[in-house]
């Protein structure tokens, strides 16, 4: 069972960190488009772009897609692209712990239920089955813990699932977000400290 207990803490702190972490507000914020297009038309220099993308995922493709805009629309893709894979990677942090979890806890269950039917059979052996209450009791102990691998095991897999939803969500608004910047930048604005 304390097996099972530390799989379920750890399945709650992946899925509130998470959670917390994918939401739309900070891993691709609504605005920071149209700020960036502004800052753009302004002719802001590459610090003002540091400031207004930091702290979002969004942000920091935006970044390396504008540092590279003078160089042309492949390179300003191929930059965002690798930033994008960085990101991506970044957003898919912990999943695969909590996809491990959800896989184990019934193993870890039906381990411990072995286990149990092993020692009720150990004292069946030893003591007769003078008292069959004894014996059930026995075998309703050893089936707890897979029952509570399974408790663990059904929502972690839920929200493995859920979260990895999430984050293709994100990209896709991520990979609309990149292209409207590209064709922004490379048709109406000016790179980064560059005047028309």
């Amino acid at each position: 069972m304390v097996p099972i207990g530390l799989c379920s803490v750890g399945a709650l702190g992946i899925c509130l960190e998470r959670l917390w972490s994918l939401r739309l507000g900070r891993a691709a914020p609504p605005p920071l488009l149209g700020e960036v297009k502004r800052a753009l038309e302004d002719g802001a220099e590459m610090g003002a772009f540091e400031h207004l993308c930091a702290g979002s995922p969004l942000g920091a493709i935006f970044l390396a897609g504008i540092a590279r805009a003078r160089h042309g629309r492949d390179a300003m893709k191929e930059a965002m692209e690798e930033a994008a894979a960085s990101v991506v990677h970044d957003m898919e942090r912990y999943l695969t712990a909590l996809g491990t979890i959800a896989a184990i806890s019934p193993l870890l269950g039906l381990l411990g239920t072995v286990m149990g039917m092993i020692e009720v059979f150990r004292a069946l052996v030893e003591d007769g089955i003078g008292n069959p209450e004894i014996f059930a009791s026995g075998i309703s102990e050893a089936l707890v813990t897979s029952a509570a691998g399974l408790v663990v095991a059904i929502p972690a897999l839920i929200m493995h699932r859920y979260l990895l939803r999430k984050v293709d969500d994100r990209v896709v608004v991520m990979e609309r977000c990149s292209s409207q910047l590209v064709e922004f930048v490379l048709a109406a604005a000016p790179p980064p400290g560059e005047r028309r």
